[in-house]
């Protein structure tokens, strides 16, 4: 079975139209991203959401979490706002003989200068490799979402 990729938005998809004052949440970019790539492998991405993390819902991870378990893949990716992601991470967790890896970008993946090639290519590694479970790939590393948290002043994630 192919790698399941879900997308629900967040700065990976974001579009801004002047200097980061306005945005909107554009078009999934990591089949672009994955294209670019050149990846020989099997996978389907299936757009879920398209919202900004800060105003997803308890309906709207209760729909994430339905969509994985309902999913034939066993192995699962996706991409989400990272201001929101522990939180979504840990609404996932339980959920029987699944790998999920949540990922995204701090910048989005239309700029020249962003982590989201970087962490896309870290979740669709750390998939294949490991166990069943509920992680996070950001910042080059694999995080157990019960002991991690965003940092804002530093821009990135770390455990606690």
């Amino acid at each position: 079975m192919a790698i399941e990729i879900f997308t629900t938005g967040g700065t990976i998809d974001k579009i801004y139209f002047d200097a980061k004052s306005r945005y909107e949440i554009g078009e999934p970019q990591i089949a672009e991203l994955l294209r670019e790539a050149n990846l020989d492998l099997d996978y389907r991405v299936t757009p879920l959401l398209r919202k900004d993390s800060l105003e997803l819902t308890e309906q709207d991870r209760s729909l994430i979490r339905q969509t994985v378990v309902e999913s034939a893949a066993s192995q699962v990716v996706i991409t989400h706002g990272t201001d929101t992601m522990v939180v979504t991470a840990i609404s996932l967790t339980g959920i029987a003989d699944k790998t999920v890896v949540l990922t995204g970008a701090m910048q989005p993946a239309r700029f020249r200068a962003t982590d989201a090639l970087f962490n896309v290519a870290c979740a669709m590694t750390a998939v294949q490799t490991l166990p069943p479970g509920v992680y996070i790939a950001m910042n080059g590393r694999i995080f157990d979402p019960k002991i991690t948290r965003k940092n804002v002043e530093l821009n990135r994630f770390e455990e606690f």
